[in-house]
């Protein structure tokens, strides 16, 4: 299957997402600078829907040392901010993350850029700062990466998908 029918599909097998992710070519650093924009990939993952039903734009990469994780919409969709993870997903928090943006919002940089080893290639990860996660990336053309949520004590891979800005 190729990434496309996957993405229209709507929903893919957790192995076959799998298997389109080792299909893919790895990510060097210096390609994920940028915004980008996330969108999710179903798998049947317990996470599915969630970042699409909170207002959830997506991720930015200053440089290695520099990384917002997340980033979410506006009250009124007209701009993002950065949130910090410890303080979102959050009990205290259902719906879009955008009326909440006082609580959640931060202006330092929550995860780093490196280059790790998943399922046998060397590619692009973010790691998070507060949490035993890591993004690991592959690369789908000039414009989209395939990324998968890889943590601790999660009993499968969350994947979603990265489109950059104005691409």
């Amino acid at each position: 299957m190729t990434f496309d029918e996957a993405v229209n599909a709507g929903r893919l097998d957790a192995q076959e997402a799998l298997a389109l992710f080792d299909s893919l070519p790895t990510v060097e650093l210096g390609f994920m600078r940028g915004t980008w924009k996330g969108s999710e990939l179903h798998t049947g993952h317990p996470m599915d829907g969630m970042l699409g039903a909170t207002g959830w734009y997506g991720k930015r990469f200053v440089d290695e040392e520099s990384v917002h994780p997340l980033l979410f919409y506006t009250e009124d969709r007209a701009s993002v901010f950065p949130v910090d993870p410890r303080k979102w997903p959050s009990p205290t928090i259902r719906g879009l993350v955008g009326p909440h943006r006082a609580a959640v919002e931060t202006e330092k940089f929550k995860a780093r850029l490196r280059l790790t080893v998943y399922r046998g290639k060397v590619s692009a990860t973010m790691i998070y700062d507060d949490w035993p996660t890591n993004d690991v990336f592959r690369q789908v053309d000039a414009n989209t990466l395939l990324g998968v949520m890889d943590a601790r004590g999660m009993a499968a891979q969350y994947f979603f998908v990265l489109r950059r800005d104005g691409a």
